[in-house]
């Protein structure tokens, strides 16, 4: 909003020039959600903390030491994380980029499911929340049609419906009509890997962070024409516009971390991790690097194979390959600490993020 109503004006103000540059914009997007956060995070979790009294039902099969600490925690802090990411947004985006709108449309949308999840555990004082049927429903809708608007906002033709391959240069898989169902289950399978992974005090959102300080660079490099031709990456233009969402969701995060650090005053909730990992998928899909976001991402995908792995398996031998899924439960399981399991599932994060980013250049 500020870049459309005050960099008209640049011509009388000189000074108003700097709202052009992204990198200006992506930097007032990270402090303004930043700032949002540390106004508004007492307060919000002082309201959550009467909503919901004893706090959020969690399941009874935890480690009791785990049971005894996060019974008293409210839940539903991603209510924070998306007010502030969207108000971010708004003030310092191009808002006639339709990508902007496009994600946060994919945002919302699966912030609304998850609020809708996180509310019945609250209110029925149970675990299970909303049928798995009906988020999946939610979340594939919302899906498929942010992958429609997607390719409709796409000028290149040639490309609009091809899957980039990483490490290769100028190398694409043109899927067709099957991109779209591909789209859609990207942005599910990040919100949910995203979902599975928030279990501990300031387990997701440090690494969610982290792939969206990567994917702020990834948006700028593949939205500018020289960079992107210089890296044989695919140009999609306007996605460098993502840089600036990208650097509201870095900055929330940030702030959300203050009150989510061990021990944490609140937890995302199913609101906070479906966004935070609907959005990251949209804007893979947006600048084709959804391979690289299973890199980058790596972690949650991790979290998510340890819960299929341990599923199937116990449906087909009776036997369980971890003590606990997803895999942060195992190593509670076992007797590490808390403090220790999140800061070496951090550690991996970024040493995965990197890898992630060395596809950048190593085509």
């Amino acid at each position: 909003m500020l870049y459309n109503l005050l960099y008209p004006l640049a011509d009388v103000f000189t000074p108003l020039n700097l709202f052009r540059y992204l990198t200006f914009r992506s930097g007032g997007a990270t402090m303004t959600a930043l700032v949002i956060t540390f106004l508004f995070g007492p307060a919000v979790i002082r309201g959550l903390r009467r909503i919901q009294g004893a706090g959020p039902p969690i399941r009874a099969d935890l480690p009791a030491e785990h049971l005894a600490r996060k019974t008293v925690t409210p839940s539903m802090g991603g209510v924070l994380i998306v007010m502030a990411l969207t108000v971010s947004t708004v003030l310092w985006a191009d808002l006639s980029n339709g990508y902007v709108w496009a994600v946060l449309f994919v945002t919302l949308s699966y912030a609304t499911v998850g609020f809708l999840d996180d509310w019945l555990k609250v209110t029925k004082r149970n675990s299970k929340g909303l049928a798995g049927r009906y988020k999946l429903l939610g979340q594939g809708g919302a899906g498929l049609v942010a992958a429609i608007w997607i390719v409709w906002l796409n000028h290149d033709t040639a490309r609009e419906t091809a899957l980039a391959l990483p490490f290769l240069k100028d190398v694409v898989v043109h899927l067709g009509l099957l991109f779209y169902p591909f789209a859609m289950l990207v942005m599910m399978g990040a919100s949910n890997a995203v979902n599975l992974t928030d279990g501990l005090d300031g387990l997701a959102i440090v690494p969610a962070m982290i792939a969206a300080m990567c994917f702020a660079l990834i948006a700028y490099l593949t939205g500018n024409t020289i960079f992107s031709g210089y890296l044989g990456i695919p140009f999609v233009l306007g996605a460098g516009e993502l840089a600036v969402f990208c650097g509201a969701l870095i900055g929330a995060s940030l702030g959300f971390l203050w009150y989510n650090a061990p021990p944490a005053a609140v937890f995302m909730g199913d609101t906070g991790s479906l966004a935070i990992g609907g959005a990251l998928g949209a804007i893979a899909v947006v600048t084709k690097h959804e391979l690289v976001l299973a890199i980058i991402g790596g972690l949650f995908v991790l979290e998510t194979v340890s819960v299929i792995v341990q599923v199937a398996s116990f449906k087909l031998t009776g036997r369980r390959v971890f003590m606990m899924a997803p895999l942060h439960h195992h190593f509670e399981r076992k007797g590490w600490a808390e403090p220790t399991i999140v800061i070496r599932f951090w550690i991996i994060a970024l040493v995965l993020a990197m890898i992630g980013l060395s596809t950048l250049k190593l085509r």
